[in-house]
């Protein structure tokens, strides 16, 4: 789940910080295997974020899941279609933001322990990992425009592709979920208020 050799935030650093555009594509011949946990950390962190985004992030969620299928069905390297190679992840507007995320990142590493660490060597791993991605980010994919509530289910994701370290995973675990039901209890008020005024 984490980038196993190294820090995910140092290596992330010396990518961001390094010459060119940084496009999917770049971070996948960059990386290898190990972007599948850089890419859902860097295209969930957006919607994870406490802002409403009226829907801009649901291409970065629609990625995501497609990266999670082939988590699930074992492929050592990332195929993305070509359209979505060129699709930037870090330009001049995301510095603030990307920097910020860098430093949770690196607080959560800093407290972080390798609790349960031979569990994320085993291959149903990558399969559950891959199941619960794709099910926080359908869920955030489905929030209401605007309502904020894509956040605590992308959070989860984050959370979950950071480190191999149970706690943070428990932690991931209980955010999303606590996303989804947040969403499924809203959403249901707000269906029955509509039913009651038609």
């Amino acid at each position: 789940m984490d980038a196993q050799n190294g820090l995910v935030s140092g290596e992330l650093r010396r990518w961001l910080d390094g010459k060119g555009k940084k496009t999917l594509s770049g971070l996948i011949e960059l990386f290898g295997r190990k972007s599948f946990a850089f890419l859902f950390v860097l295209l969930l962190a957006v919607p994870a974020l406490p802002l409403p985004t009226g829907g801009a992030t649901h291409v970065f969620e629609i990625v995501a899941v497609l990266l999670a299928v082939q988590l699930i069905a074992g492929r050592e390297e990332i195929w993305v279609p070509r359209r979505w190679r060129d699709l930037e992840l870090a330009g001049k507007k995301s510095t603030r933001f990307l920097n910020a995320l860098l430093k949770l990142i690196g607080w959560l590493e800093h407290i972080s322990r390798p609790r349960g660490r031979f569990l994320f060597e085993d291959r149903f791993t990558d399969v559950g990992f891959g199941v619960l991605v794709i099910v926080l980010t359908v869920a955030a994919f489905v929030a209401p425009p605007f309502s904020g509530l894509d956040t605590l289910p992308s959070l989860g994701v984050v959370l979950l592709s950071l480190l191999e370290d149970l706690l943070v995973v428990a932690l991931g675990l209980v955010v999303g979920a606590g996303g989804i039901v947040l969403e499924v209890v809203i959403g249901s008020a707000a269906i029955h208020g509509i039913s009651q005024l038609v």
